[in-house]
């Protein structure tokens, strides 16, 4: 069985420029996990779930051991006050940002006539749950790792339940 008898033909994709918050909004109204980036009709890029997620997270607290004067007591609030309203400024500027300052540019791709063992192979070994799929440096297709699971069950003859 090859990957353009599982793949996703026509996938929805973004620009580079498409805020994050658009492509978020498409992923949740389309139930997917990745969305190819595009430039000029071709593949530059791909943004995940992950990628978004990686966005909200926030310096992590200081294991440093220190003890505070009795003016830096007075002085922690009002530092950590300001601290979080940088924080909360960050995260309500992450949605305008464009895919670009977000996407992932080192691309996996696979061609329509390669094989499904050879596409799992690739993902497993990459680590990704996603291919693009390019014939002549133009996107055809996407292929997901549930795309080649549904394609094993049916060429083994997989029950419905």
């Amino acid at each position: 069985m090859k990957v353009q008898d599982v793949m996703t033909p026509r996938p929805i994709s973004v620009t580079t420029d498409t805020p994050v918050s658009q492509v978020s909004l498409l992923m949740k109204k389309n139930r997917i996990g990745g969305i190819p980036v595009m430039e000029n009709g071709r593949p530059v890029g791909i943004v995940t779930e992950t990628d978004i997620l990686s966005l909200l997270t926030t310096p992590g607290i200081s294991t440093d051991l220190w003890l505070p004067s009795p003016f830096e007591v007075i002085e922690i609030p009002i530092r950590e006050l300001m601290n979080w309203e940088k924080t909360k400024e960050a995260l309500s500027d992450v949605g305008s940002l464009p895919i670009s300052e977000v996407m992932s540019e080192d691309l996996v791709c696979t061609t329509p006539d390669a094989g499904i063992e050879e596409a799992a192979s690739i993902m497993m070994k990459e680590g990704i749950a996603r291919l693009i799929v390019v014939k002549d440096g133009e996107m055809v297709g996407i292929v997901t790792r549930a795309d080649l699971v549904r394609g094993l069950g049916s060429r083994y003859g997989g029950v419905e339940e």
